[in-house]
């Protein structure tokens, strides 16, 4: 399976707008070659090099399976998502964009798409990513992973 936006390449840096300093809108993602058996997706954007340890930016989930790109921005559409998304460290429901201490130096934003054997994830009404990464591990098929970095 791969994994991959059209605003920034593997290792390369996001543009401004899709963090905390321009609209803070999810970048484009696609994906391909899921395997077979894939019931859903889940989407995950997590910061290792966050100063308190890892910050989890996004958690979508229960992605139907005949879908391979959710529209740019499609995490502040709600309301007409075909999925749902977790509370973030933000305490937001949605995608958070990268927004690392200034002079903080590089963080690498992992975006990690996870095809699972399940329509959907038992994960109650207002998950956190971490409740959602912890359940999606559980059904995981395959995984697929493109970082961008960015700083301040």
């Amino acid at each position: 399976m791969q994994l991959s936006s059209t605003a920034f390449s593997d290792g390369t840096a996001i543009p401004s707008r899709y963090t905390c300093d321009g609209e803070d809108i999810s970048p484009p993602l696609s994906w391909k070659d899921s395997p077979t058996g894939t019931r859903s997706f889940v989407l995950l954007c997590d910061d290792h090099d966050a100063p308190g340890g890892t910050w989890h930016h996004w958690a979508a989930y229960d992605i139907p399976a005949n879908l391979t790109s959710p529209v740019p921005g499609a995490a502040q559409r709600i309301e007409r998502l075909a999925f749902k998304q977790a509370v973030n460290d933000f305490q937001n429901i949605g995608y958070g964009g990268p927004c690392p201490p200034p002079e903080h130096g590089l963080h690498h934003y992992n975006f990690r798409l996870l095809a699972l054997s399940v329509d959907r994830l038992a994960v109650g009404k207002k998950p956190s990513c971490l409740d959602v990464a912890r359940e999606a591990r559980k059904h995981v098929l395959t995984e697929a992973t493109v970082v961008g970095v960015y700083e301040r």
